[in-house]
């Protein structure tokens, strides 16, 4: 066996077992992952190797992982540390003060307002990691120089997945970071701003970056949040904005009475409604809640801009070396609203859908292209007569939709928590313009539609195809277009996850491109030339969530391409772009005040730096771009038809992950290993998927197709890859896929889940016991049927990336590190399998016998088998040292002692350390999912 493929550390780790006599009897040579795998589960098995040594092997190689991924986000940020970051703001302002048209103060402000760029912190299922190990990742990540040893933890896991108070708490801390570091570019503009008009400076507000949120409003695909839990996060949101004020402003108190006695008085009352806020509707508790919100609204404030005067007023008597401090604050301040972040909510398309048609007793289906005339007509009819109706807290209470109820949220935020800020509204799974048109008119029969953001999320297949058709048809509405033009915005989303997994990242992000020009040729027809359009895109940290792998500044151009935004620039169609740092991975980037600083200095330079017209053959060869991405998805949406995909997926991926975020997982139950199985990749949801992938060795998301696409077109990609910078970033996530994929790791998962596999096994190994062991394995994976479909898709996966490799030569390969890890993982794993074979007989309890406990145990479901072992194999009741008043019988205390000791807990060791394994593979990736 070869160890030269494997890192130097595991090969001192495995050498001494390949001397030993079962060695070579146990090993299949043609791979490298499943022969090292063998060895070190043939050892366990033998007793030369304990748990106890893989376990220090694991974080050995977990640690340095740790290290590395904290060197790679230094360096993805820029480096982080103070001098550097102030020296990047100013600059950008430099550069911002250049390009102005005019050196006037209206020039300024018309140039960092509107707002052109927000963060939006979102709570996707991310959080794998232990809060103070992110911590600790983000504080070695803000040195300017590693440690040489990482900070012990005898786990990076969570030890439960978290919470949606511990989510939005996440959230807060990272949006107050990044809140202080807008502060300091906005401090630097407002300096600069002062040297060049110091007799005309303090009046001006910039705000370029804002923080928004939807951690706590995003009810797509959840049932968990009521609308009480929004409204008391929202309330939180709003007593963080008054807290940071007033400590902003604790040094000029006693200067400023008037404004510090309104600010106090504001935080007393909110702090009531958060007291009385209900945590289930009970009627009574509910009229409680209203009379403090409707009755005490106006001394809890319900605009920014009442301070707005008094904050001027500070400003203009404050001595003059604190003036800009002021200034910083009232920007900040007045930018945000009363919230520590603007609001995003989030429902799905048929959520909005079956609203309107109870309402509106509108029977057709919006799904059916026969039915969407008549259904545009028939809303645009309903537009026309729609009149607002009065929302209180008891109407919130007996509206049993869920779209009627947000829309009355948003009404009783606007009302009774901030009249000013608007509230931007995301639509999941947005297919047709009905949509659009369906929630403007539940918007304005709550009368909130022009404070409301409707926002299509465009993120499947059809959507992204056909988006501009789904534009178009709200466009043609003369009730949309009124309502684009009153609020003078227009709002899109873009999902990075759900269409990357069905048609490859890369194809995606080039429909998602395509799509925005659309947009921007429409815009132009209709004359909507004069509103803002944002653009949001919900990518996260990782490859398989569209994020860029090297530096945040190539993430921001990736997204946003220069070609698009100046396209937009000639047009003078302002834009704003907002992008999604989402839960633990995405909360990095904000994980300490150096961080969040290097964070925004590169949001600067992306927002100040001058646009200079180049040419790229992606644009300019727009034929081969649209074969090459469309043969991406094509190869992508056959993969995903494929049932070996889903197999693959399906058969024990789930379970080499942690749940990691508040959200319920779907399709999830420990009844049975063959109920957990899935038919399909749409029944997972997206980042589990992508992380599934990762953990099986091959983001398929990021690398299906592009072997067909780069074969069918070789001198041409080979021309695109060294001469066009759209097409050579796009080429990165492939680069870094391919160093996080190894096919031969993948074909060892699928040689484990192969009963053919075993019967070889039992073949070549000479002890009896073991061979028993390896039928008994053989047979039970028959019942599971994984095998042909999985062979299969391997077949093409392997095709795929033969191509790949043939026509691009030095594109790199898997990491050693990583090979490492995923063979003591399947080592674990045939340990866990060889263990389960030694349980004892067992009479069926409740419908789980030896054969369901078995699929369950090849699906990895350890904890419930586990669970339900325990009971079968009660340890009985502890009684030894009581007395019974009679001569004492035979105590059976320690009845299943042998089997706990030498089966459930070792299988037990074994399950947490494979999920160690996932942390330290993550680690190596760089993010989750």
């Amino acid at each position: 066996m070869d160890l030269s493929s494997f890192p130097e550390e595991f090969q001192s780790f495995l050498t001494p077992l390949l001397t030993a006599p079962y060695g070579p009897r146990a090993t299949d040579t043609s791979n490298p992952v499943t022969a090292a795998a063998q060895v070190i589960a043939s050892a366990l098995a033998d007793g030369a190797l304990s748990v106890e040594d893989v376990s220090l092997q694991i974080q050995a190689v977990r640690d340095s992982a740790f290290l590395r991924r904290a060197g790679r986000l230094h360096r993805y940020v820029g480096g982080a540390n103070t001098h550097d970051t102030q020296r990047r703001l100013q600059e950008s302002v430099n550069q911002l003060f250049k390009a102005l048209p005019e050196q006037t103060p209206e020039a300024f402000m018309q140039a960092v307002a509107p707002t052109r760029f927000a963060a939006v912190f979102t709570a996707h299922p991310t959080f794998a990691l232990n809060n103070t190990v992110y911590a600790a990742l983000a504080d070695c990540a803000s040195h300017p120089v590693l440690p040489d040893t990482a900070p012990f933890f005898e786990t990076h896991r969570r030890a439960a997945p978290p919470t949606l108070n511990e989510e939005f708490t996440l959230a807060t801390q990272a949006i107050t970071r990044a809140r202080d570091a807008m502060d300091s570019l906005n401090a630097t503009l407002i300096h600069t701003a002062r040297k060049t008009w110091p007799d005309s400076w303090q009046h001006l507000a910039p705000h370029p970056v804002i923080a928004t949120s939807w951690v706590g409003y995003d009810t797509d695909g959840r049932t968990d949040i009521g609308w009480w839990d929004t409204l008391r996060l929202r309330l939180r949101m709003k007593l963080l904005q008054l807290e940071r004020l007033q400590e902003q402003l604790a040094d000029y108190r006693d200067a400023i009475p008037h404004l510090s006695t309104r600010l106090t008085k504001a935080i007393s009352c909110v702090e009531q409604q958060l007291a009385n806020t209900p945590t289930q509707p009970d009627p009574h508790t509910v009229a409680a809640f209203a009379d403090v919100m409707v009755n005490h609204h106006a001394q809890a404030l319900t605009s920014a801009r009442e301070l707005d005067e008094d904050l001027l007023d500070a400003i203009k008597n404050a001595p003059t070396d604190q003036q800009e401090q002021l200034a910083v604050a009232r920007a900040g301040f007045l930018a945000h609203g009363l919230a520590l972040a603007h609001t995003h909510v989030r429902l799905n398309a048929a959520q909005v859908h079956n609203f309107v048609r109870q309402k509106l007793d509108i029977l057709d289906m919006p799904g059916n292209p026969a039915h969407r005339r008549t259904l545009l007509a028939r809303i645009n009819e309903a537009l026309e007569q729609v009149q607002p109706v009065p929302v209180d807290f008891g109407s919130l209470m007996g509206d049993p939709s869920t779209a009627g109820r947000l829309m009355m949220t948003v009404a009783q935020i606007l009302k009774h928590i901030d009249s000013d800020t608007p509230v931007r509204f995301l639509i999941a799974e947005t297919e047709s313009g009905y949509t659009l048109l369906a929630a403007l008119w539940a918007a304005t029969y709550f009368g909130v539609a022009d404070k409301l953001e409707i926002s299509p999320l465009f993120e499947t297949e059809e959507a992204l195809t056909n988006g501009d058709r789904i534009v178009e048809e709200a466009l043609r509405s003369p009730a949309w277009r009124a309502y684009v033009q009153r609020t003078g915005r227009i709002c899109f989303q873009f999902g990075y996850s759900d269409s990357g997994r069905y048609v490859g990242q890369l194809a995606a992000t080039n429909l998602i491109e395509r799509l925005r020009l659309k947009i921007h040729d429409l815009l132009a027809r209709w004359g909507l030339t004069d509103v803002t359009v944002i653009f949001f895109d919900t990518h996260g940290e990782s490859i398989g969530r569209g994020a860029h792998p090297f530096r945040l500044a190539d993430r921001f151009n990736y997204l946003s391409p220069h070609h698009a935004r100046s396209k937009f620039a000639s047009s003078g169609i302002v834009c704003r772009e907002e992008t999604a740092f989402q839960g633990g991975d995405g909360y990095l980037l904000f994980g300490t005040p150096l961080l969040a600083g290097a964070t925004i200095a590169t949001i600067a330079d992306y927002l100040f730096t001058p646009l200079q017209a180049e040419s790229d053959p992606v644009y300019d060869q727009p034929d081969f771009s649209a074969d090459f991405f469309s043969s991406i998805a094509e190869g992508m949406t056959r993969l995903v038809e494929d049932p070996g995909y889903a197999a693959l997926l399906g058969a024990f991926g789930p379970a080499l992950i942690d749940r990691t975020g508040s959200r319920p997982p779907a399709r999830q139950s420990a009844e049975s290993a063959n109920r957990t199985r899935i038919s399909h990749p749409s029944q997972l949801r997206a980042i589990p998927n992508n992380a599934i992938l990762q953990q099986l060795g091959w983001c398929a998301n990021t690398l299906q197709g592009l072997g067909t696409a780069v074969l069918r077109h070789p001198e041409t990609f080979e021309t695109f890859n060294t001469s066009s910078p759209r097409f050579h970033c796009a080429l990165d996530f492939a680069r870094h896929a391919l160093a996080c994929s190894d096919d031969r790791v993948l074909k060892s998962v699928i040689h484990l889940l192969d009963p053919g596999f075993w019967l070889d096994r039992a073949t070549r190994d000479p002890q009896r016991q073991r061979r028993a062991a390896f039928l008994s394995l053989m047979r039970d994976l028959e019942k599971l049927d994984f095998s042909s479909d999985l062979h299969a898709l391997f077949r093409r996966v392997q095709a795929d990336h033969l191509a790949l490799r043939e026509a691009w030569e030095d594109a790199p390969h898997g990491s050693e590190r990583l090979r490492a890890l995923h063979a003591i993982r399947i080592a674990l794993i045939e340990r866990i399998w060889l263990l389960a074979c030694d349980i004892p007989f067992f009479m069926p309890r409740g419908g789980f016998n030896r054969e369901a406990m078995m699929q369950q145990i090849l699906c990895l479901d350890i904890p419930g088998v586990l669970e339900e072992l325990d009971h079968i194999f009660s340890a009985g009741t502890a009684v030894s040292t009581l007395d019974f008043h009679e001569p004492a019988g035979l105590r059976d205390e320690n009845l299943y002692g042998r089997e706990r000791q030498q089966i459930f807990i070792p299988m037990k060791h074994c399950y947490d350390l494979m999920h160690e394994i996932s942390v330290a593979i993550m680690h190596e990736i760089g993010a989750f999912g």
